[in-house]
């Protein structure tokens, strides 16, 4: 991709924003704050309906590349985009969502190897996209973070190896920062969505399995670790509070910091952001595929993890009061 092509991409995708923001106002595509917001202001929702925008974008124009995740994002943005605004029956959102994951393991020609991958991946893709979900509470998180993977995965794709098309990498990136421009801001003028938030973790998803396919190197999952450290230890420490963990809630440490410390959603945003930026750096570097190195990475800072919650928000908290917001 041109530098030329990349800005006007850039700057179309910037204009399809601006035109959803639009639409939306005029159907009233809105998100209320109510007592487990972490916003105050009455904000645009669905602005993340511009990074499958940006995969249709990809897919017209570059030889119609990966049609099967394709078609998967597409479906699993629209019910996604259909439940954001009239709240769906979960059996029919749920069943989009598995005709979307099971097209993307016939792109990454999933069913071409022993059965049992076929529930450990499903494992993999749902965890992950249900835990992007649920991350996505504050200002400038979902895009944040989402643009270091992509940055991250862009540069594996050039400097280490090949795995997937740099076009597509570059045009979700420049997608994410037309979001973050709107989004990773004090006050945001819109907000991901269920639409946004699920389709890039769709996105993101995809690629990663693309790489680890690819080189036969699991310990790439960790490109999202800090993400799976809070929602671990937060869906763990529900459990043990005997909470339904279904539920909207606002346990996540990065919840915690913005709602109970008051700290600004971009201040958090940043430290999320700089740690994952360690943690790959320490993957793409040293670790490679030494899966006893990876180990350890994950156990030290699993225990780092837990001993900073404990000491910020004390055993009460995390282990006996039930979360009454």
């Amino acid at each position: 991709m041109t530098a030329i092509f990349a800005l006007i991409t850039l700057i179309g995708l910037f204009i399809i924003e601006l035109v959803y923001f639009r639409i939306a106002d005029r159907f009233n595509i809105i998100d209320k704050p109510n007592h487990r917001s972490s916003h105050t202001m009455v904000t645009i929702r669905g602005g993340g309906i511009v990074f499958t925008l940006a995969g249709l974008i990809f897919f017209f124009i570059f030889k119609f590349q990966y049609p099967y995740f394709i078609l998967g994002l597409f479906l699993i943005t629209l019910i996604s985009f259909l439940d954001d605004i009239f709240t769906l029956n979960n059996k029919v959102r749920l069943s989009i969502h598995l005709l979307s994951v099971l097209l993307m393991f016939y792109q990454w020609q999933l069913f071409s190897l022993n059965w049992y991958w076929i529930p450990i991946a499903l494992i993999f893709v749902i965890g992950t996209i249900n835990a992007y979900n649920f991350m996505d509470g504050i200002n400038g998180i979902t895009g944040g973070y989402s643009l270091l993977a992509i940055t991250t995965l862009y540069y594996i794709n050039e400097k280490i190896i090949l795995f997937t098309s740099s076009d597509l990498l570059i045009v979700i990136g420049l997608s994410l920062l037309v979001f973050n421009f709107f989004n990773f801001r004090r006050k945001a003028k819109c907000f991901a969505g269920d639409v946004g938030s699920v389709s890039i973790a769709f996105i993101i998803v995809f690629l990663i399995g693309q790489l680890i396919l690819k080189t036969n190197n699991f310990n790439y999952i960790l490109l999202l670790m800090f993400y799976g450290l809070d929602a671990v230890t937060t869906i763990i420490f529900r459990v043990i509070r005997k909470e339904n963990i279904f539920e909207a809630h606002r346990s996540h440490f990065y919840q915690f910091l913005s709602n109970e410390k008051k700290w600004p959603h971009l201040v958090v945003v940043t430290i999320y952001i700089l740690i994952q930026l360690i943690i790959n750096s320490l993957i793409v570097i040293f670790i490679g595929s030494n899966l006893v190195s990876a180990l350890f990475l994950i156990l030290v800072s699993g225990i780092l993890f837990l001993i900073i919650r404990f000491q910020m928000e004390g055993s009460n908290r995390l282990l006996k009061l039930k979360n009454n917001d």
